[in-house]
C-alpha cells in the first residue's frame, strides 16, 4: 500500500512546526507520481495537517500512528489522513480522516449529498468519508477479524459551528457515523477520538493493517450482472460518487420541475466510467426509465451475454435512438461516447428512416437526463466526434443545463495514476517527452520485452497462472478470412514468429471465441487482439505490440501511414493522433501489469532504455 508518509502525531507536529512537513510530501510525491504536486495542494498539506497535528497534541494522542495521503487499494485516490491505534477490545482501530479547509462564504449550496463550494459541485464530506471506509473494508480482510474496527469523520478545521450545521441534512442520517466537526467544536472531536482511538500498540496496528493483503480488484464483466439488477457490487468513491449522486439529483429534479440537465463525466482509462454507467442502469432503473447505450458492437454484445436476455432489452447502441419520443426516458447513459458518430444514418439506413439530426442531437433529445462518460483520448477513427466540448456546445445551444465532472482517480493498471501518466507522456499525450520508469516505486508492474517471442511467453505465463493475460498489437498487418475449413490465418509475421489475428466473426470458429467475445473468453488468449476488439475491455496482464507505424527517430514519434492496414484510419488527416490513441487504449487495458514490444528494433531499444526489462522466463 501506498502513502506519502507514515509518522506519529508527535512526528506530524515536529515537521509541522519545523516547517518541513511539505517539502518532504513533496518530495515523497514526486517519487511515486513522476510529477510534482501543485501550489494549492502544498498549501492545502501546510494548513490542514498543522490543525491535525495540534488537535492530536492537544488530546494527547501523539503515538497514534498517522498515513499521510494514504492511497486507497488498488486507486490512486487518496485519504488526507489515516489515524491507527487500538480499540478499548485491543484490536487495530482505524479513523479515516478528511480534513476540509471550508470557510464562511466558500459553501454556496447544499442539496442533500451534493455541495457547492466556491464554484465547484463537490460530494457531501459525510459522503466521501463513508465511501473511503467502505472502499477499505471490500478491499482490506483485517476489518473481518473481531476486535479490528474502522471509522471515520470530517473536520472542518476553519469552519465555525454553525456552517457545519448548516452542511447537515435530515436526508443524510445514514451518515451520521461518520460525523463532523468544526473549528469550535475541537473539544467533542478529542473526546471522540480518545473513546475511539489509544496510541497503545498503535505501531503494531498499523503494521497489521498495511500488511494486510488486499483482495484482488473486481473485473467489471465478472459482475456485471449483479450491476445491472441493481446490486452495490462496487463501492463508488470521490468522484465517482458525485457523478452518480448528480445523475440522481437531477432525474429527481428533472420529474418535479421538467427541468432538463446533461451531464457529462469525462476521465481517462480505469477511471471508473462503466462502473459508473452500469451502476446508473441499476440502481436508477428500479424506480425511473433507463437505458444503457454505445456506439461498440464488442462491449454491448458482450454485456448482454452476461446480463441475460431480459437485462440485455436495456443495452442499447448509439444509433438506436433516430426516431426516439423526445424525453421519453428519465435517463440515457452514453457510455464510451467518444464513439459517437456524427450521424446514425449508414449506408444501410432506408431512405424513409434516415435522419437528419446529429447523432449526439438524437441522444440529447431521448431523456430528460442524459449522461455522458468519455475519453477523448480513446478517440481511434475518424468518424468518431464525440468531444465534451461538442455535447456541452449542442447542449447548451438547444437551451439545456450542462453539469461537467472531471474523473482523475485510478482504478484500473494496479491504482497507478503515475503509469497513466508515464504512457502519456511516451506517447506524446502529455507535454515534456517520456519518461523513466522506476520498478518498485509503484504497484502495476511494467516491463519490455527484448523479442515479440519473450512477450507472448509472459503473456502465456500469466494467463496459465490463472489471471487473464491477452497479446494484442496495432492495425500493421492484414486480416485475412478464415480458411475453408475454418481455420484462422497467421496474418501477425515477426521474422519467424506467426500468430492468428482474433477471428473476425460474431460465432465461434472451431474453439476460438467470436471478435466481441476475445477479450473475455479463456480461448481468446491464443490470437492477438487489434483496437476494435480491446477497447472498453480489461484483463490483468497486457502484452503489447508497437507495430511500424508508430516509432521513434531522433527524439520523436514518427508515424507511417504505410505501415498501416487499417483502412478506416489511413486518409485521416489526424492520422498520427489517431495512432498514438489506439497505442494508448492498447497500453492501459491492464489491471495488473504490462509489458511492450517494438517491432521496430531502434524504438524497441528507446523503450527498453526507459523500463526495466523482463525477468528471465521460468524454466
Amino acid at each position: 500500500m501506498t502513502m506519502l508518509l507514515r509518522t506519529t502525531g508527535s512526528g506530524l507536529l515536529r515537521e509541522s512546526g519545523a516547517g518541513t512537513l511539505v517539502d518532504l510530501l513533496v518530495r515523497r510525491f514526486h517519487e511515486v507520481h513522476l510529477y510534482k504536486p501543485g501550489a494549492s495542494e502544498q498549501h492545502s498539506w501546510e494548513a490542514s495537517l498543522g490543525a491535525l497535528a495540534r488537535l492530536l497534541d492537544d488530546a494527547r494522542l501523539g503515538g497514534l500512528e498517522v498515513l499521510v495521503e494514504y492511497h486507497l487499494p488498488l486507486s490512486s485516490l487518496r485519504v488526507d489522513a489515516v489515524l491507527i491505534g487500538t480499540s478499548t477490545a485491543g484490536g487495530p482501530a482505524v479513523q479515516v480522516c478528511e480534513l476540509k479547509q471550508w470557510s464562511v462564504g466558500e459553501v454556496e449550496d447544499v442539496e442533500e449529498r451534493l455541495v457547492r463550494v466556491a464554484g465547484r459541485l463537490l460530494d457531501h464530506p459525510q459522503q466521501q468519508v463513508a465511501g473511503y471506509v467502505e472502499y477499505i473494508k471490500d478491499f482490506i480482510p483485517l476489518f473481518e477479524e473481531q476486535g479490528a474496527a474502522i471509522g471515520g469523520f470530517v473536520f472542518l478545521h476553519n469552519a465555525p459551528g454553525a456552517l457545519v450545521d448548516s452542511l447537515r441534512s435530515p436526508a443524510l442520517a445514514e451518515l451520521q457515523r461518520f460525523p463532523m466537526f468544526g473549528q469550535d467544536q475541537v473539544g467533542q472531536l478529542r473526546e471522540a477520538l480518545a473513546a475511539l482511538l489509544s496510541p497503545v500498540g498503535a505501531a503494531v496496528a498499523a503494521d497489521r493493517f498495511l500488511s494486510s493483503r488486499p483482495r484482488p480488484s473486481k473485473a467489471l464483466l465478472d459482475h456485471v450482472s449483479q450491476q445491472v439488477a441493481g446490486e452495490k457490487t462496487f463501492t463508488l468513491v470521490g468522484d465517482q460518487q458525485l457523478a452518480f449522486d448528480l445523475v440522481r439529483s437531477c432525474v429527481e429534479r428533472a420529474k418535479q420541475s421538467d427541468r432538463k440537465t446533461v451531464v457529462i463525466v469525462a476521465g481517462g482509462p480505469g477511471t471508473g466510467k462503466s462502473v459508473i454507467a452500469t451502476q446508473l442502469l441499476g440502481q436508477l432503473g428500479r424506480s425511473y426509465r433507463v437505458l444503457h447505450a454505445t456506439g461498440s458492437r464488442s462491449f454491448t454484445t458482450t454485456l448482454r451475454k452476461k446480463v441475460g436476455a431480459r437485462a440485455a432489452k436495456t443495452l442499447k447502441y448509439f444509433n438506436s435512438f433516430m426516431d426516439a419520443v423526445p424525453n421519453d426516458l428519465d435517463v440515457l447513459v452514453c457510455d464510451e461516447a467518444h464513439r459517437i458518430r456524427e450521424s446514425s444514418n449508414s449506408r444501410w439506413t432506408k431512405a424513409a428512416g434516415r435522419s437528419d439530426r446529429t447523432q449526439v442531437e438524437e441522444l440529447l433529445l431521448a431523456a430528460r437526463v442524459p449522461v455522458f462518460l468519455l475519453d477523448e483520448n480513446q478517440v481511434v477513427r475518424p468518424n468518431e466526434v464525440g468531444t465534451v466540448e461538442l455535447i456541452r456546445h449542442e447542449a447548451t445551444a438547444a437551451g439545456y443545463e450542462v453539469e461537467e465532472i472531471r474523473l482523475d482517480d485510478q482504478f484500473r493498471c494496479g491504482g497507478s495514476a503515475a503509469f497513466i501518466y508515464w504512457v502519456e507522456r511516451l506517447l506524446g499525450l502529455e507535454p515534456g517527452g517520456p519518461i523513466n520508469w522506476v520498478p518498485g516505486s509503484d504497484p502495476f508492474e511494467l516491463s519490455a520485452a527484448s523479442t515479440v517471442e519473450e512477450l507472448e511467453v509472459w503473456v502465456r505465463e500469466r494467463d496459465a497462472s490463472g489471471a487473464t493475460a491477452r497479446l494484442s498489437a496495432g492495425f500493421c498487418w492484414p486480416w485475412s478470412d478464415p480458411t475453408p475449413t475454418g481455420q484462422l490465418v497467421n496474418d501477425v509475421v515477426i521474422d519467424s514468429w506467426k500468430r492468428p489475428w482474433n477471428s473476425k466473426g460474431d460465432r465461434p470458429l472451431n474453439g476460438i471465441p467470436p471478435s466481441q467475445l476475445w477479450a473475455s473468453d479463456p480461448a481468446g488468449v491464443g490470437q492477438v487482439g487489434c483496437i476494435y476488439t480491446a477497447q472498453g475491455f480489461e484483463y490483468d496482464h497486457a502484452g503489447v505490440i508497437i507495430g511500424d507505424d508508430l516509432i521513434w527517430r531522433d527524439g520523436q514519434w514518427l508515424s507511417d501511414r504505410k505501415a498501416s492496414r487499417d483502412n478506416g484510419v489511413l486518409a485521416a488527416e489526424n492520422f498520427d493522433q489517431l495512432v498514438r490513441h489506439v497505442y494508448k487504449v492498447l497500453l492501459t487495458r491492464g489491471l495488473v501489469g504490462c509489458s511492450l514490444y517494438s517491432t521496430d528494433d531502434r524504438t524497441n531499444e528507446f523503450i527498453g532504455s526507459l523500463i526495466a526489462p523482463l525477468l528471465p522466463t521460468k524454466g
